[in-house]
């Protein structure tokens, strides 16, 4: 139970900082209040997809998110740089995406490239102004929910795990 409520009250913690830190980030001089609070909420949900019960299954996490991110990054911008957001074109980005993750052997990642492909194009439909801008600020978003997802179960590990014997008994010891 005890340890439940460490690994609850970490998770919680680790969420309320990635949202504080990627909102600070994000002023508005380079975004507007609606993409501060989308920001955090998509730096949340990179550190809640991170952080995992043991720091191997985090860094898995964290790479597979992080690939998921730069292939729907590249397909986005490229997409919203020449074009504006449809439905049509959307649908065509996650297909390509799709594509690409089967061909590069990660078919585990295309789940996770299509949801933040969807995400981001929609968002640009939403505010087409400066739309290119999306992708770039989703990535940022994702890369500091990644570092403190891992960070925190990291710190958390640390904090938990016993302290090490001070001295090694052996044979010499005991006599």
């Amino acid at each position: 139970m005890a340890s439940a409520a460490a690994s609850a009250a970490g998770l919680a913690l680790a969420a309320f900082v990635s949202y504080e830190m990627t909102t600070r980030i994000l002023t508005s001089t380079i975004s507007s209040r609606d993409d501060q609070m989308l920001g955090g909420m998509w730096s949340v949900v990179a550190t809640l997809f991170v952080f995992r019960q043991s720091y191997r299954e985090s860094v898995g996490a964290a790479l597979s998110r992080a690939a998921a991110t730069s292939v729907s990054f590249i397909l986005c911008l490229g997409y919203l740089l020449a074009f504006r957001f449809t439905a049509v074109g959307m649908a065509i980005v996650i297909a390509i995406g799709a594509v690409v993750l089967m061909m590069a052997g990660r078919p585990g990642d295309v789940m996770t490239t299509s949801i933040t492909t969807a995400v981001v194009l929609v968002v640009a439909g939403i505010n087409p102004v400066h739309a290119w801008i999306q992708p770039i600020l989703r990535l940022v978003d994702t890369l500091i929910g990644i570092a403190v997802g891992v960070a925190a179960l990291w710190a958390g590990k640390k904090l938990h795990s016993p302290a090490p014997l001070s001295m090694e008994i052996t044979k010499e010891t005991l006599s």
